[in-house]
Parts: C-alpha cells; structure tokens; sequence
C-alpha cells in the first residue's frame, strides 16, 4: 500500500525535472551497449570467430571493417569485445592498443602510444633502436611469458585507418602486418575505415601482407525508424520513475513533439546530412539543456534553436567579431570578386575600391592609412577569410599577393544583418555591391 502510494505521489516539478536531466543525460552521454547490433549478426559472427582464434589459439588475423560514418562499425567492435572479455581466460590474457589516425599522425607518436598502452616504458628505458621494425619486434618479445614458446595475444585497433596510410613508406601498417603473417607472436589488426577505396591506398608490400578480410556495414535506416529511435531515447521509463503523472506527460508530449512538422523537417535535415546517432545525442542533449520548472518539456522551438546552433557557419560567427575596418574590406573584396568574375585580387586593388567608397561620403571617419589597411587585411589572412592563391604568391610583396575571397554572398549578407550597430552607409554600400 505505502508503495503504491509512494508512486502514485506527486513529486515537486522542480525534483521531477532534475530527474528526468539525470537520466536522459546518462541515457545520451553514456550509451549502454546492446547485446548485439540489430541486422549485423553475420559479421558480428565472423569477427568474434576472427578475434577467438587470436585470444584462444594464437593464431594472427587481419580484418578491415569497412563503412559509412554511424553504420556502427565501432559499435560492432566493441560489442565483440565486450562478448570476447566475458570469457576470464581471454580477459586474463588479451592486450588491446587503440591508435587513431586523427591522432598518431606519425609512426614515432603511434610508437610511443604502443609502449605506453603496452606499458613497456620501464622496460624501454633509454634504448635506442635502429628502426620501427626493431623497436616494435622488442616490444612484442617483452610481453611473452615465463615459458618461451608462448606470447600473449595482442589487439591493435586502427581507428580511421586510411590515415595511416599516409604515413612516412607506411612504417607502422607495414610492420604490423608483417608481423600479423608470422608465427612468432599472435596479433590481430584491425582497422576501421570509411573508404571503400582503402586497399587501393596500400603500397603494393603493405597489401601483399594484409589478409584481405574485410567486413562491410551498409545499414540502411529509414527516416520513420530514426524518428522512433528519437522518441525512444526521450522516452521515461513508466515502471521506474518516481512520478507517475509527470511521467505520463512527459512521453505524451515527446509523443506530440516527434509528430510536429517543423521538427520533423529539422529532424530530416539532420537525418540527411548524418545518420550517425552520436550527432544526434549532441542535438537532443542540447535541447534536454533548455528543459527548467518554468519549460518543463521540450518544445519544437527548443529543438530549432538547438539545430540552428549545431549547422551556424562558423565562418559567419568569425565575420561577427571583425572590426568596421575589417568589414568595409571584405566588402569591397566582394564587390571586386563580381566586377573580375571570381579572379585573384591584391591588397592594393582592395585599398583602391575602398577609397572609392570613402569619396562617395562627405565625411571621413573611415579615412584609414595603407598601413593600417595593411594590418587589417594580414588580421583577414590570418583568420583565413581570404587565402594566397598558391605558394609563388604568398612569396611576392605583400600590397601584392594575389589572394582569394573564402566567403559567399549569403555569408557576409548574414553578418552585416547580425553586426552589432552596423553604419548605415556600410550597409548601403554592401548593398549596392551585392545588387
């Protein structure tokens, strides 16, 4: 009895949304990984039997997984691993290295990460190796056990995998592979690509080494099935939740908000430039932060206001902090941009225009010297709202440099509207430039 009504109770609005934050944001921040991805139970199957025979039985394996951004390829991974490491004589023995292209940009950084993943720094030391193959092939025979005969199986996990490619003869991809054909020491590689032209990336000694194992995702959601996965990450829990009503309420209104036309076109925009549902934990996640007593459910305009935030051009935000001068400059940038068609222009071509816009004023408090046009152009360049044309050009004298608008007319239209107590006749003259 005292249960029921302990449930049935109603809590103060104030506690009933801190609990709705605390749980959706655990529930968005901190996936919990399902047992198995849905549609997948092919290659689900084909990894885990790859990666048991390396744990279990030493046997080295290579694998590419292979697929768009948010078809889940690391998700499938780390289910794999999570099933993998359930097993104590696996979870005793299995070493994992992450390295990711994005940041071991070269072979020595992917090195250091190995040793220290590895932890082998102690037994490092102050050696010096003569090559990437040495200093790796040390680091292997250092993790075998009291016995010689048996070493214990490692994991490298190559996250963006067509990066590492582009390193230095492909060092690290080169010697890991090879590594992964011997017999000396079980090791399984693999790597995570969106490419599906990555193979061809490969020098022709990096490839022959390479098992050619690949496992491709090409999920194909639907909208109707993304907007479901939208109302299920925002749904509450009946059984659980402390508050009943509210909860009721709560789920009614996502109800209503995913039936909403203009958050479905938000939704869809979304859903068009990224299935990935890690981008779309940051959306929710921002509209869940303008939830409070005095709003407490989300409301269509809060998911607008949250999407704008997500797709603003950063650019556009750039053009907002620039100072009059800087923006009477790229005005006149634009304006010879259509008078040459999209040719390269100076700073001194610039300068001229601009004082062209001052003699048409009676007054001059826009009357700025060439260097101190100078020095607000290089600020321009700097912030890479105009680029030199090539590298013979960024060599020649400064009033002279062929340069490059990076802006379009939409852009700069958008940060003169925003411009805080923008002149008149700036506006007047940005204007008659863009007709």
């Amino acid at each position: 009895m005292s249960k029921r009504k302990a449930k049935d109770s109603q809590m103060p609005i104030g506690e009933c949304i801190s609990q709705v934050q605390t749980l959706l944001r655990e529930r968005l921040c901190h996936q919990q990984l399902p047992q198995r991805p849905e549609g997948v139970d092919s290659q689900h199957k084909h990894l885990l039997e790859l990666l048991k025979r390396t744990a279990l039985h030493g046997e080295s394996n290579s694998v590419l997984i292979i697929g768009p951004r948010g078809t889940g390829k690391t998700l499938l991974l780390r289910c794999v691993l999570a099933e993998l490491l359930a097993e104590e004589d696996i979870h005793k023995t299995l070493l994992q290295v992450h390295l990711n292209g994005l940041l071991q940009t070269d072979d020595r950084i992917a090195l250091k990460e190995i040793t220290r993943q590895l932890s082998l720094e102690n037994v490092v030391g102050d050696q010096v190796f003569g090559s990437f193959a040495e200093n790796l092939t040390f680091l292997l025979e250092a993790l075998k056990k009291g016995d010689r005969s048996s070493s214990r199986p490692v994991l490298f996990i190559l996250d963006e995998f067509d990066l590492f490619a582009h390193h230095k003869n492909q060092t690290l991809l080169y010697n890991l592979l090879d590594v992964s054909q011997s017999a000396q020491t079980p090791v399984a590689v693999v790597g995570l690509t969106c490419r599906l032209d990555v193979l061809e990336l490969l020098e022709k000694r990096v490839k022959s080494r390479f098992s050619h194992r690949q496992i491709h995702l090409l999920r194909s959601l639907s909208f109707s099935q993304y907007l479901q996965a939208v109302q299920a990450q925002l749904h509450l829990p009946d059984a659980s939740f402390p508050d009943s009503t509210f909860c009721h309420d709560w789920n009614a209104s996502v109800k209503a908000l995913c039936e909403d036309k203009s958050v479905e076109e938000v939704l869809l925009r979304h859903f068009n430039s990224t299935k990935d549902f890690r981008s779309l934990h940051r959306l929710l996640m921002a509209s869940l932060s303008r939830v409070s007593v005095s709003n407490p459910t989300i409301k269509p305009a809060d998911l607008l206001d949250a999407s704008r935030l997500f797709s603003a051009d950063a650019m556009t935000n750039v053009l907002h902090g620039l100072s009059i001068l800087e923006l009477c400059l790229v005005i006149a940038m634009k304006h010879l941009n259509d008078i040459y068609d999209g040719e390269p222009f100076n700073l001194q071509m610039v300068y001229n225009e601009f004082k062209r816009f001052l003699q048409r004023k009676s007054n001059s408090m826009y009357n700025f010297d060439l260097p101190v046009v100078m020095k607000a152009f290089e600020h321009l360049q700097q912030l890479e709202v105009v680029r030199p044309v090539d590298a013979a050009a960024a060599r020649a004298q400064r009033e002279y440099q062929l340069v490059r608008l990076m802006l379009d007319h939409s852009q700069i239209m958008e940060a003169l509207q925003r411009y805080p107590q923008c002149p008149t006749d700036v506006k007047q003259w940005a204007a008659s430039a863009f007709g």
